[in-house]
C-alpha cells in the first residue's frame, strides 16, 4: 500500500517536517568538531594534573601523619619503660613558661586595671 496523500492536486510522500537545514560548509563544520575536541582534550589534560596535584598532596599528608604516629609510639614505649623522653619534657617545660607568662600577663592587666579605676563600679553613688 501506498503512503502518499494527495493534496491540492499535488502528491505529498510523508517524510521529515519542518524546515531543511541550511547546507553548512562541511569543512567549516570538521574544523569546528576538531577544535571543540582539542578543547576538550586541554580540560581533561588540566584535570588530571589538578587531580594528580590533588593525590601527591594528601599523599604527603600522609606520610607525615605516619611519622607523627610512630614518634608517639616511640613515646608511649619510652614511658612504658618508665622513661620520660627529652621531647615531652620539653614540651610540659615549655607549658609551664606559657602558663607562668600568661599569669603574668594577666596580673600586670589586673594591675593597670585596678590603677586606672579606683572604684571599680560604675555609679559613684554606690559607693
Amino acid at each position: 500500500m501506498d503512503d502518499s496523500k494527495v493534496v491540492g492536486g499535488k502528491v505529498k510522500k510523508p517524510g521529515k517536517r519542518g524546515r531543511k537545514p541550511a547546507k553548512i560548509d562541511l569543512k567549516a563544520k570538521l574544523e569546528r568538531s576538531r577544535q571543540s575536541a582539542r578543547e576538550c582534550r586541554a580540560r581533561k589534560k588540566l584535570r588530571y594534573q589538578y587531580l594528580e596535584e590533588l593525590v601527591s598532596s594528601r599523599e604527603r599528608a600522609i606520610c607525615a601523619l605516619r611519622e607523627e604516629l610512630e614518634m608517639y609510639k616511640q613515646w608511649c614505649m619510652a614511658m612504658d619503660q618508665g622513661k620520660i623522653p627529652s621531647e615531652i619534657k620539653a614540651l610540659l617545660t615549655g607549658e609551664e613558661q606559657g602558663k607562668a607568662q600568661q599569669n603574668s600577663t594577666k596580673l600586670a592587666k589586673a594591675g593597670k586595671t585596678e590603677a586606672n579605676s579606683s572604684n571599680p563600679c560604675k555609679y559613684p553613688a554606690y559607693d
